[in-house]
């Protein structure tokens, strides 16, 4: 990117915004440095520029640095972000949000120029003409409800998702649960290219696993998994669900 990098510095506190804009400046590969104080002034900016990248404190009154950056991710041509956080637990919430990069304070210059160059190169990677699609591609960082840690989950082998609150659970085949940071919404919207619908306030199907559809006499209906779970079907809902199934 020879006209160089356009970022946006975000931390609440003002010594340590000072620092990173300043650090960021510094880059030869950086054109552009805007800094905001919190999260609310960092979406105002957003909405009005366009960023290659976003250097985000994760814990900030307000909106903190976890929901801004479920925000940004949900842009059509969404800026690359970079945590940067005295905190190191943060990490697994960060990788679900598919953040490119996580810098523990103090950071050094030399991890800050290493955060800026793999900016630039996802920059790239995003301008590319007939860009490859990423190996991870279909892979879900989840939360193991059983074992602990984080798994990579085939989204082809999700049967059903459920709403819990900020989390959404995951049920997959073999009876594994996991957890997801994220909202039914948004993953709705995202996955609906790959066959999931949503069938009721609370749930999203994987209608490639779906295996029978039980009308109910209230209008309602239930929709029969493969793995003989089932789950309700809102009326509202139902007409959706048998296009789908072109019924």
């Amino acid at each position: 990117m020879s006209e160089g990098l356009s970022l946006l510095a975000v931390d609440d506190e003002l010594p340590a915004l000072h620092d990173l804009a300043r650090m960021l400046r510094a880059s030869a590969a950086v054109a552009h440095v805007d800094a905001s104080a919190s999260g609310e002034d960092a979406l105002g900016k957003l909405a009005r520029r366009r960023y290659d990248g976003v250097f985000l404190d994760v814990r900030m009154p307000g909106v903190d640095g976890l929901e801004l950056a479920g925000v940004v991710r949900r842009f059509g041509d969404p800026p690359a972000v970079v945590f940067v956080s005295a905190y190191e637990n943060a990490a697994v919430e960060a990788f679900e949000l598919h953040v490119l990069d996580y810098l523990v304070k103090p950071v050094s210059r030399q991890r800050i120029e290493e955060a800026i160059r793999r900016v630039a190169t996802e920059t790239g990677r995003r301008t590319a003409p007939e860009a490859e699609p990423a190996p991870s591609a279909g892979l879900i960082p989840v939360s193991n409800l059983r074992g602990g840690g984080t798994r990579l989950l085939p989204r082809s082998e999700v049967l059903y998702l459920e709403a819990q609150g900020d989390f959404v659970r995951i049920v997959s085949e073999g009876g594994g649960r996991y957890l997801l940071r994220s909202s039914l919404g948004d993953l709705a919207a995202r996955w609906e290219a790959h066959g999931f619908v949503r069938v009721h306030r609370r749930y999203l199907v994987n209608l490639r696993r779906a295996v029978e559809v039980r009308p109910q006499l209230n209008g309602t209906a239930t929709l029969v998994l493969a793995d003989s779970s089932e789950v309700p079907v809102a009326r509202r809902n139902l007409p959706d669900l048998l296009r789908s199934l072109r019924l």
